[in-house]
Order: C-alpha cells, then sequence, then structure tokens
C-alpha cells in the first residue's frame, strides 16, 4: 500500500461521538499528501492517529451538497 501524509488543517465540527470507543465523525479541511486542502467527513480516533473511511469534498461539491440539502425537508 503507497504511503501517504495528511494535515488537518482546520477542525470544523464534531457531527457524533461513538461512547464505546470515543471515535469521533468529523468535519475538518484536510491537506492529502501536501495538496490543497478539502472539506472532509470521517471517523477519527481520539489522538487523530487513526480515520475510518470517509469522503473528502471541494469547494464546490460542498456547495452543490449544501443546495441539495438546503432543499430538503429534514
Amino acid at each position: 500500500m503507497a504511503e501517504f501524509t495528511y494535515e488537518i488543517t482546520e477542525r470544523i465540527a464534531v457531527l457524533s461521538q461513538n461512547p464505546k470507543n470515543g471515535w469521533e465523525r468529523q468535519l475538518n479541511m484536510v491537506s492529502w499528501n501536501g495538496r490543497e486542502p478539502k472539506y472532509d467527513i470521517r471517523d477519527w480516533a481520539p489522538d487523530n492517529s487513526k480515520m475510518g473511511k470517509g469522503i473528502s469534498l471541494s469547494h464546490d461539491e460542498l456547495a452543490i451538497l449544501k443546495g441539495i440539502l438546503d432543499e430538503m425537508e429534514i
């Protein structure tokens, strides 16, 4: 498996927390392999040393998603 690097450049919000293991689902700005940071939603270990699967979105993709969510009845 190829090595990769990441840096959480901005912590935006905690969406939920697993009471059993302390992992949090977070919305952050993350730079992957030194690239421009993207909005990122995924689960993180309490010390941010491990992560679960997630999704990274560009600013444009997040704007589209926001528009869709604004139109939904939640």
